[in-house]
């Protein structure tokens, strides 16, 4: 709703503008120019050429993202590799100096590697 109040405004002042149609065209061409920047600068617009600059920005900075998200996807999955490597190998390999569970007191006294002499 806001474009269209600017844009009635614009139309009411052109339409002023164009009333006093027996001023000399180069003053009717001013007055319409002047309407115009003023309602497209109330309209915060932007030249091309800033425009074409910020696009170029937004890319660089898009592209940085993206290679940045693959270096932490490579980083997140070689720590997971590395723990699952580290941990893996723990929690399967058994202690050899320790007796087993199921084993008696007599057994648990054995230095390791032997197995009744």
């Amino acid at each position: 709703m806001v474009n269209s109040d600017r844009l009635s405004r614009l139309a009411q002042q052109l339409g002023e503008r164009l009333q006093d149609a027996s001023h000399a065209p180069e003053e009717l061409q001013r007055g319409v120019h002047q309407a115009m920047r003023g309602a497209f600068d109330r309209l915060e617009l932007v030249s091309r050429e800033d425009f074409d600059i910020l696009m170029d920005v937004l890319q660089r900075t898009r592209s940085r993202v993206e290679a940045l998200e693959k270096q932490v996807a490579a980083l997140e999955a070689a720590l997971d590799t590395a723990q699952s490597s580290v941990e893996a190998p723990l929690g399967e390999r058994r202690d050899d100096t320790s007796p087993p569970e199921d084993a008696g007191a007599g057994e648990a006294s054995r230095p390791p590697g032997r197995s009744g002499d």
